[in-house]
C-alpha cells in the first residue's frame, strides 16, 4: 500500500531562464487548495506587473489528484502542460509552479516555448526542498477521565501522534496514524474497554 507522497515545505527561491531576450522567472509554492494557488498568482501578477504571461500548473491531493494547467495567452499546450509535466516528473503534489514571462521581442515558436517553460519549471523544482511525507488517518478517542492513565500508556507505548486533545470529565484525544498502520489501531485499545475509538472522515 502506498502511503507516502512528496511535496515542498516552503516556496522555492526565484529562478531565471533566458532565451533570445525573453526572461522566464520560475517559482514553486506549497499549496493545499486552489484558493491558495490563486493568492500566490495574484501576488506574482502584482510583483511582475510589466510581464506578458503568468503561466502555471498545480496539483493537489495525496492519493486522488486534482490538477490544472494554464497557458495564460501562450499558444495552446506550450506552457501550462510542460510545467505540469515537471510536476509529474518530480512526483510532487500539493504544489503550484508559476513561470512568469517577459517577452524579449523575438518569437520563440511553440518548440522554444515548450522548452523554456519546461526548463524554468524544472529549475524551480530543483531549487525546492522536496520532502517525503506519510499519508495519515486521524482517529478520535473518547473516554472518561479515570481512564486517562491507561490511554496515555497505550499512546506512549505505540508512539502515537497526538494532534489535539480535550481533557475534561469527558475526554477526547485526536491521534494521527500512518495509513498502513491504521487498521491495527483498534486492537491497540482492546484492553482499554472504556475507550471509544472512531476514524475521523475527511
Amino acid at each position: 500500500m502506498k502511503d507516502t507522497y512528496h511535496s515542498i515545505n516552503k516556496p522555492s527561491p526565484e529562478v531565471l531562464f533566458k532565451d533570445r531576450n525573453s526572461k522566464f522567472f520560475g517559482y514553486a509554492f506549497p499549496i493545499k487548495t486552489e484558493a491558495e494557488a490563486n493568492r500566490y498568482l495574484e501576488d506574482l501578477r502584482a510583483q511582475h506587473h510589466k510581464a506578458r504571461h503568468w503561466c502555471y500548473a498545480w496539483q493537489i491531493g495525496k492519493e486522488e489528484h486534482q490538477y490544472r494547467a494554464n497557458d495564460d495567452g501562450e499558444p495552446s499546450n506550450s506552457a501550462g502542460m510542460p510545467i505540469y509535466g515537471q510536476i509529474q516528473s518530480f512526483d510532487v503534489t500539493n504544489i503550484l509552479i508559476v513561470v512568469v514571462r517577459y517577452f524579449g521581442g523575438v518569437k520563440l515558436g511553440v518548440g522554444g516555448l515548450i522548452n523554456a517553460y519546461k526548463t524554468a519549471a524544472q529549475m524551480a523544482l530543483e531549487a525546492s526542498d522536496i520532502v517525503k511525507r506519510t499519508i495519515d488517518e486521524v482517529f478520535i478517542l473518547k473516554f472518561d477521565y479515570p481512564e486517562m492513565n491507561k490511554v496515555m500508556q497505550v499512546i506512549k507505548k505505540n508512539n502515537l501522534n497526538i494532534i489535539n486533545q480535550k481533557l475534561e470529565i469527558d475526554c477526547k484525544i485526536y491521534i494521527s496514524v500512518r495509513k498502513k498502520d491504521a487498521e491495527s489501531i483498534f486492537s491497540k485499545f482492546d484492553n482499554t474497554y472504556k475507550v471509544e475509538i472512531n476514524k475521523l472522515e475527511d
